[in-house]
């Protein structure tokens, strides 16, 4: 059975199984755009949610992330800065404090002014702000809601490392497919 299908003015026949391939196809695209991930800080001052997919997801290495972090390294994950808000009700200049680094003038990072923990990072020339899977909302388990969509696929600035890690995820000097693959 073939259903008709009007397209800048001309007729095309389409089997219903290729309209429902389609339908099913873009529901799926748009639910996927239309996810919506939040997170806070440790004492839940300063909160935020992004919505859509992330455009990375990635255990960094690099040395601002230990030294902030306090660890080896983080799961960090990325979106576009247009998909990023701050959900907190009082005012950014209340709950938030910022710091610039000296060598990189483009990226700024935000922290809780009071538990003090990191909780966003913005970078000004890529378009982007990053954030740390470890504020992201947990189900009953403690487990990270949307798992499936958040899980690393590498490791980043593995270069700097300062612990080994044996998996199956590839290891870069830089970002993952953008720089140096560290073969290990």
């Amino acid at each position: 059975m073939a259903m008709e299908h009007r397209c800048l003015g001309t007729e095309h026949q389409f089997p219903t199984s290729v309209l429902i391939y389609l339908e099913l196809l873009i529901d799926r695209l748009l639910s996927n755009m239309s996810k919506l991930y939040k997170g806070a800080c440790f004492c839940g001052s300063v909160s935020y949610e992004v919505t859509g997919p992330p455009i990375l997801r990635a255990y960094c290495h690099c040395t601002y992330c230990q030294r902030l972090a306090g660890a080896p390294f983080v799961h960090s994950i990325h979106f576009p800065t247009t998909a990023f808000r701050w959900t907190h009700k009082q005012p950014d200049c209340d709950v938030l404090d910022s710091f610039v680094p000296p060598a990189k003038p483009h990226k700024t990072r935000y922290r809780c002014k009071n538990c003090g923990v990191c909780v966003a990072s913005k970078n000004n020339l890529a378009g982007k702000t990053s954030v740390w899977a470890t504020h992201l909302e947990r189900d009953e388990k403690g487990a990270l809601v949307h798992w499936d969509d958040l899980k690393p696929t590498a490791h980043i600035y593995y270069d700097t490392h300062v612990m080994d890690i044996n998996d199956e995820l590839s290891k870069w000097t830089g970002y993952e497919n953008e720089s140096e693959q560290i073969h290990t």
